[in-house]
């Protein structure tokens, strides 16, 4: 009997230790599933989103990155296009009045005499060679006489009255615009024309 009693004693101890190392073994693992989802093709995929994403990014930075350096070469281009056309902007504004004097010079000589031809024939050389180097720069002067007043071409110094031309029509030159490529270099000195006071009492009658 006695005999008997210590192994149900002994049963009962093993079965308590059992489920003791069984406590302590679930009790370890759940430490573990923290860190892991316990499904290796769950994270297998979630570390493949992970890297498409990183890819993905990288690819639209690289793009980006593209983008931008292909404007900065455009724009670095066109810098330099702009800088070899008006290097010598500063020079053909210097050598204008020069050019105005020249002008003048040859508009003034209405005399007959022959020094005084001569020396309007040396200016008037003189002025279109002048004009012909600031050709190979790309520097022309543009017609104003005739055209309408366009704020954006012309520079008005005086209005005239008059019936004989529609309003704001330039009826003198005093200077010559000129245009540098496709840039104004100088507008032209005009006068305009305006209506005359019987005219414009005509209209508000």
């Amino acid at each position: 009997m006695g005999a008997k009693k210590k192994k149900i004693e002994i049963h009962t101890e093993i079965e308590e230790n059992g489920k003791q190392k069984k406590t302590s073994k679930e009790i370890g693992s759940g430490k573990k599933d923290k860190k892991k989802t316990g499904d290796p093709l769950k994270d297998m995929e979630a570390r493949l989103e992970s890297m498409e994403q990183e890819s993905k990014d990288s690819h639209d930075r690289f793009l980006r990155v593209s983008a931008e350096f292909e404007n900065y070469k455009k724009r670095a281009a066109r810098e330099m296009n702009d800088f070899r056309k008006f290097a010598t902007e500063s020079f053909v504004k210097a050598m204008l009045p020069v050019v105005d004097n020249l002008d003048r010079a040859i508009e003034s000589s209405s005399d007959d005499d022959h020094s005084i031809r001569s020396v309007v024939e040396g200016v008037n050389m003189t002025l279109k060679e002048i004009l012909k180097i600031f050709e190979q720069f790309s520097v022309k002067p543009f017609e104003s006489l005739g055209k309408t007043f366009d704020p954006a071409l012309h520079q008005a110094v005086m209005q005239k009255e008059t019936d004989n031309h529609p309003e704001k029509t330039i009826l003198n030159e005093l200077e010559k615009g000129y245009m540098m490529h496709d840039r104004l270099l100088r507008p032209a000195m005009v006068v305009v024309s305006k209506k005359t006071d019987s005219e414009n009492q005509e209209n508000q009658a």
